[in-house]
C-alpha cells in the first residue's frame, strides 16, 4: 500500500474550473450525489432530502482564524507570516486568549528578506493605533518559531490578529483576500478558533438547512479538529510511502463520544476533516485496549498507525475504551492529536457517509475520496468535470454513501 503511484491519482483540472469566488447564496451549490454505485446531481438546499433518515451528521465546528499577518520592513520589503499552531502556551485558547507574548509556529513568506532583528507592523485607527512584534527565535523543519508581542496589553493574541491578520486563503484561490471572506470562509456553525483553513465541506449548510434536517430526525454533533495549511500540501514524491503527513489538533468531549458510540453504522462525516477525527478516534482507543497505559503517546495517531497491525476489535469496543479512559483521568474533554494518512486500502471503521468538495488532483484528499469509492473515484470526478461542477474550497460538493 506504501508504494502506491501517485501518478495514478491524477486528473486535468482546467483553470477556470477552481471557484475562485463563493456563490452568492451557500446552499446554491451543486451536490453530486453517490448512491448505491449510481452518481445523479442535485442542490446543495436539497441535501435533506438525500440523506439516509436516522444519520448522524458529524461537523466540524473549527473556526478560521487571521493567520496571515503581512509586515513591512524600513527597506520596502515586504513579509508574510503565517500562524500555524501554538507553541507556547501549546493550548489554543490559551494562546488565542493571552494577553502575555506568544510563541508560534510559522511559515515565513519572503525569509531571505528577514535576515536579523525584529520586524513590527501598525495597526488600528487615528488614536487607537497599536503595534505588532514579530521576532525570530529559531528553525523548525520547514516553518519558523516566531514571538509575538504587542504594546496594548488589553488585547489578546486572538483579538491582534483579528484587528491585523487577513484570511488564510488557499494558494489555488489567486486573489487577495477579501470582505467576502471573513464570512464566507466559515462555517455558520463555527465556533472553536484555530484553523488556518476551512473545513470547506460545511461552508453550503445554512441555519435553514440545519433546521430542516432536525425537523426530519436527522441528529448531528460537533467535534473539533484544527485545520492546518498542511492540508494544501501537495505529494512530491511518486510514490506515498515518500510523503509525510501533516498533524492536526482535535478535541471531542465524552457526551459527543458517548452518541457517536451510539451510532456506529449511521455516521455521515460532513467532510474530510470530521472523517479523520473519527477513524483517529478508533486507531487510539486500539492503541488504548492493547497497550493499556495513560502515556500521552496513546493520544497520538502517527501516520501509518493504520497499516501496522490488523485487528478486529469493533469500533463499539475502540470508543468504549476511549470513554472507559476518561472517566478513569477525570476527564471530559478527549484531547488528541493525528498524522493519520487514509488511501486506498484502507478499513473504515467509523463512518457511512461522507460530504465532501472535489479535491485536488495528486492530493491525498484525493487518496482518501478513492479509499472511500474505490476506483468509482474517476467516474464521480468525470461526472463532476462534464456536469459543470465547481471545484476545490469554494467550489461545490458531493454526499458519498457506502
Amino acid at each position: 500500500m506504501r508504494e502506491i503511484d501517485i501518478n495514478d491519482y491524477d486528473y486535468e483540472l482546467p483553470l477556470e474550473r477552481i471557484a475562485q469566488h463563493p456563490l452568492a447564496e451557500r446552499d446554491a451549490s451543486k451536490l453530486l450525489i453517490y448512491k448505491h454505485g449510481i452518481i445523479s446531481k442535485d442542490t446543495f438546499k436539497n441535501i435533506d432530502e438525500n440523506i439516509p433518515s436516522g444519520s448522524l451528521l458529524v461537523f466540524n465546528n473549527s473556526r478560521v482564524i487571521r493567520a496571515r499577518l503581512l509586515f513591512r520592513k524600513e527597506t520596502g520589503a515586504s513579509i508574510e507570516v503565517f500562524c500555524l499552531e501554538p507553541l507556547k502556551p501549546v493550548d489554543y485558547q490559551l494562546s488565542l486568549s493571552s494577553t502575555e507574548p506568544v510563541i508560534w509556529k510559522c511559515i515565513i513568506g519572503n525569509l531571505k528578506k528577514w535576515k536579523s532583528g525584529r520586524i513590527s507592523l501598525v495597526s488600528g485607527i487615528s488614536s487607537n493605533l497599536f503595534e505588532v512584534v514579530a521576532e525570530k527565535i529559531r528553525p523548525e523543519g520547514d516553518a519558523w518559531l516566531i514571538k509575538f508581542s504587542w504594546d496594548r496589553p488589553e488585547l489578546t493574541f486572538g483579538e491582534v490578529i483579528e484587528l491585523t491578520g487577513h484570511i488564510p486563503l488557499p494558494p489555488y484561490i489567486e486573489r487577495n483576500d477579501e470582505p467576502e471572506d471573513i464570512i464566507r470562509y466559515q462555517t455558520v456553525y463555527s465556533s472553536v478558533k484555530g484553523s488556518v483553513a476551512a473545513p470547506t465541506a460545511g461552508l453550503h449548510f445554512t441555519d435553514k438547512i440545519l433546521e430542516r434536517l432536525e425537523k426530519k430526525k436527522i441528529r448531528s454533533l460537533e467535534v473539533t479538529l484544527h485545520v492546518g495549511a498542511g492540508t494544501f500540501q501537495p505529494v512530491k514524491s511518486r510514490y506515498i510511502s515518500g510523503h509525510q503527513m501533516h498533524c492536526e489538533h482535535f478535541f471531542i468531549t465524552a457526551d459527543t463520544l458517548s452518541l457517536i458510540r451510539k451510532s456506529i453504522g449511521n455516521i455521515i462525516a460532513v467532510g474530510t476533516t470530521s472523517l479523520r477525527t473519527l477513524e483517529s478516534l478508533y486507531w487510539i482507543g486500539i492503541r488504548m485496549i492493547k497497550d493499556p497505559t495513560d502515556s500521552n503517546e496513546s493520544l497520538v495517531v502517527h501516520q501509518w498507525d493504520a497499516y501496522s497491525a490488523k485487528t478486529d476489535i469493533s469500533a463499539e469496543e475502540a470508543i468504549d475504551e476511549l470513554l472507559k479512559y476518561l472517566k478513569r483521568m477525570n476527564l471530559q474533554v478527549l484531547h488528541a492529536s493525528t498524522s493519520i494518512i487514509i488511501m486506498p486500502g484502507y478499513d473504515f471503521r467509523m463512518a457511512h457517509g461522507l460530504i465532501t468538495n472535489f479535491h485536488q488532483p495528486r492530493s491525498t484528499l484525493l487518496l482518501l475520496v478513492s479509499a472511500w469509492t474505490g476506483d468509482k473515484w474517476k467516474d464521480i470526478y468525470n461526472y463532476a468535470l462534464g456536469n459543470g461542477f465547481r471545484f476545490l474550497s469554494y467550489g461545490d460538493s458531493s454526499l458519498l454513501l457506502r
